[in-house]
């Protein structure tokens, strides 16, 4: 893992946007096809509004999936991760071949995560886009986290760590309000991935930064494996590097 740490979060943004168009670039040089993963969340802004911001980047090349969806919350929810990507990426990524999105309302979610599974288990990534969270899940697998499941997406329950986060940036009036369950892509999808940028920028960040640096890889801290990928660059402003 390669750790950088920036002034703030909009240089953390624009860094991270940087590495991944970069990335999207060299891949499509030999591909006609470029898989990436991108995540959403108050962490992802500057980085998906930079991304989208990048010159010659060959969008009609990229198929995009995205990393969680929550249970039950329609599309034009003010938290709908779906509503979150098509406003800020998939309207501004120019030309983009394809994105695939988790409905969370499906009728019948093992239907649902058996089609993504069928998708994205025949493609190769080359970029992940993706956060840490304030207890340390990746993608929304909340400790105990299942770190060896090879389904790339899954069914799980949030916390009441991970629910209150969601309150704690706006997504949501209470924590009534936040789902209990949501499809989330797996660990071991994510570190399938040929390329990591993680982007945690914040205070309320620093703790969960602490722990992917300094304990030992297990379910109660899912972030640390992060350490254990060949290509993950981890992005850091001062406020979420502060305990370090």
């Amino acid at each position: 893992m390669n750790l950088t740490t920036y002034e703030n979060e909009q240089e953390l943004g624009q860094a991270a946007a940087k590495l991944a168009a970069k990335a999207i670039r060299d891949a499509a040089q030999t591909k006609d096809k470029v898989i990436i993963l991108i995540a959403t969340g108050a962490s992802q802004l500057n980085t998906v509004k930079y991304l989208t911001e990048q010159e010659d980047v060959p969008w009609e090349k990229v198929e995009a999936f995205h990393l969680d969806e929550y249970v039950g919350i329609s599309a034009d929810h003010p938290a709908s991760f779906r509503k979150y990507l098509n406003e800020r990426f998939v309207a501004k990524a120019q030309g983009l071949q394809k994105m695939t999105l988790v409905n969370g309302e499906a009728e019948d979610l093992n239907k649902e995560v058996e089609r993504l599974n069928a998708l994205i288990s025949r493609e190769e990534i080359d970029v992940c886009l993706a956060g840490i969270g304030e207890n340390g899940h990746l993608a929304f697998n909340d400790p105990p986290a299942d770190l060896t499941t090879i389904q790339p997406y899954i069914i799980v329950n949030l916390d009441q760590g991970c629910r209150q986060q969601q309150c704690n940036e706006g997504w949501f009036d209470s924590l009534a309000d936040v789902p209990t369950k949501a499809i989330s892509m797996s660990i071991q999808q994510i570190l399938s991935s040929k390329k990591i940028i993680l982007s945690v920028p914040g205070t309320r960040k620093a703790q969960a930064v602490k722990n992917t640096m300094n304990e030992e890889v297990s379910p109660e801290f899912p972030s640390a494996i992060m350490r254990n990928h060949a290509d993950c660059e981890l992005l850091l402003d001062k406020e979420s590097a502060r305990l370090l």
